[in-house]
C-alpha cells in the first residue's frame, strides 16, 4: 500500500489551489533544473543537479536515463539508492492533484534497482533493493526487495532473485 498524506481542497479542483503549498517560484526554478537533467547526457553532472539544485537524495552510481521526468514541485521526496538504473522516460510522481483533494508521498528506490523506460512510478512507494520493474509499468504499490514487476496493473512477473538463487542451489 502507498503511504501518503492527503489534503482535502474544497471549491475548485486542488490543482487551482498548488501556488498555496509550492510557491510559483520554486515550480518555475525547479522546472528549469528538471528541464536541464532531462537532456544531460553526463551522468555525474545530472546527478550533482539532483542532489544540489533539487535536493533529492541520488545514491553514488545511480543512472538517470535521458528524459527523465522527476516531480516538478516536490522532488526532494524522492531517495533512490546506490547503483541503480532509471530507465528512459520515466516518471517520478511525489505528488496527485485530484479533484476534492491532493497527495503527496515520498517514493524511495533501493539499491541496485533496474527501472525499465516509459514506467510511471506514483508517489508514497517503496520499491526494494535488487528489484526490477519492466519497461511501460506503472508502479501504483511498494515493490518487495529482490521482485520481478511490471504492467498496468502491477503484478509479479517472475522469481524474486533470493528465490532463483534458492533454486540454483538444488542443481
Amino acid at each position: 500500500m502507498r503511504k501518503l498524506e492527503r489534503y482535502p481542497v474544497e471549491g475548485h479542483n486542488s490543482l487551482w489551489h498548488i501556488y498555496q503549498t509550492v510557491s510559483p517560484f520554486k515550480g518555475v526554478r525547479n522546472f528549469i533544473w528538471v528541464q536541464l537533467a532531462r537532456y544531460c547526457p553526463i551522468l555525474p553532472l545530472k546527478n550533482w543537479i539532483y542532489r544540489s539544485r533539487l535536493r533529492m537524495k541520488v545514491g553514488n552510481h545511480t543512472a538517470f536515463a535521458l528524459m527523465v521526468m522527476v516531480d516538478v514541485f516536490f522532488p526532494e521526496r524522492i531517495h533512490v539508492g546506490n547503483n541503480s538504473v532509471i530507465g528512459y522516460n520515466t516518471t517520478i510522481l511525489a505528488h496527485e492533484y485530484l479533484i476534492d483533494e491532493y497527495r503527496l508521498g515520498d517514493v524511495t528506490i533501493g539499491d541496485n534497482v533496474l527501472i525499465g523506460a516509459n514506467t510511471t512510478i506514483l508517489p508514497g512507494v517503496t520499491i526494494g533493493d535488487g528489484a526490477v520493474v519492466a519497461a511501460g509499468s506503472v508502479v501504483h504499490k511498494n515493490v518487495a526487495a529482490g521482485a520481478f514487476v511490471g504492467g498496468n496493473p502491477l503484478r509479479e512477473l517472475g522469481p524474486k532473485k533470493e528465490d532463483i538463487h534458492q533454486l540454483d542451489a538444488f542443481h
